[in-house]
């Protein structure tokens, strides 16, 4: 069933199941802690969970399939029913064994899985980058990267229709093969991202969520920039400049205080295309 989304934009939550994550890392490395903090998040009003096995961050280290499997599917089979799961992978085998135990949504940080989530009647999310984990931060040279990663995501969005995927979401990739600047251009350009995903039949999601580069803004100095830790009021600015832009849905952290912000902003500010319960 397709959830409400008129009150307020969509907010999913984080859970890091791994123990190099840039934020949270190793906090919710065993199935019973991730799966107390997923009903927790669930309980502050998160309409998504996304699991997740193997950190992304920069310059992170691959993890095997079966170790990923043995990360997240007792944290997906707990986690559905309770709320709705999805699963942060690049793997085809993890995102496989992951909605049959009950995910149904596919986070593909690669924007290689469309004909799976096709095949599996899941909603799909596409994120742009480049290279992998240890390789994104040096493949950052664009001409033009507000229009480079727009046709990206608008073509791999139309890929997806094609092979009869129904929920489709497009992510402009903040902080993977990225710099500061870039980020910044990319966010500023959300509201003509989000109009061009719409018509293409898409909605938009962003990830700002204590990254790096809001580090750099209210540090007492550009060599001191702040700890993940001490970036939860960017993380809020950025997550509510995107809802106003008209995303749809915002993947974050801190899920309190984004639910506070994304009931402020009002009816009619997202324009995601739903959750299903």
């Amino acid at each position: 069933m397709m959830a409400n989304v008129a009150s307020r934009p969509l907010v999913m939550g984080i859970l890091n199941v791994t123990p190099d994550s840039f934020s949270d890392g190793g906090r919710f490395l065993t199935p019973g802690a991730a799966v107390v903090r997923g009903e927790q998040m669930a309980a502050e009003g998160a309409d998504v969970v996304d699991v997740g096995g193997e950190s992304t961050r920069p310059g992170a280290l691959p993890v095997d399939e079966a170790e990923e499997l043995r990360r997240v599917l007792p944290v997906v089979e707990q986690l559905a029913g309770k709320v709705r799961v999805s699963i942060d992978t690049m793997k085809p085998a993890v995102a496989r064994a992951a909605v049959a135990a009950g995910a149904t949504l596919v986070n593909d940080v690669r924007g290689e899985l469309w004909s799976l989530a096709a095949e599996l009647g899941a909603g799909w999310v596409s994120m742009h980058s480049r290279g992998t984990p240890r390789t994104m931060q040096s493949l950052t040279d664009y001409e033009d990267v507000v229009g480079e990663v727009r046709a990206s995501v608008l073509e791999a969005a139309a890929r997806a229709r094609d092979a009869g995927v129904g929920e489709v979401w497009v992510d402009p990739g903040i902080g993977f093969a990225k710099t500061a600047e870039q980020n910044v251009a990319l966010l500023a350009a959300l509201p003509e991202l989000v109009v061009a995903a719409s018509a293409a039949g898409a909605g938009v999601l962003v990830g700002t969520s204590r990254k790096g580069f809001l580090g750099r803004y209210g540090a007492p100095s550009p060599d001191r920039p702040l700890g993940a830790e001490d970036r939860l009021e960017a993380s809020i600015a950025m997550a509510v400049w995107a809802m106003a832009s008209g995303v749809g849905m915002v993947r974050v952290h801190d899920v309190a205080d984004t639910i506070r912000a994304a009931t402020l902003m009002g009816p009619g500010t997202g324009a995601g295309l739903g959750a299903r319960r």
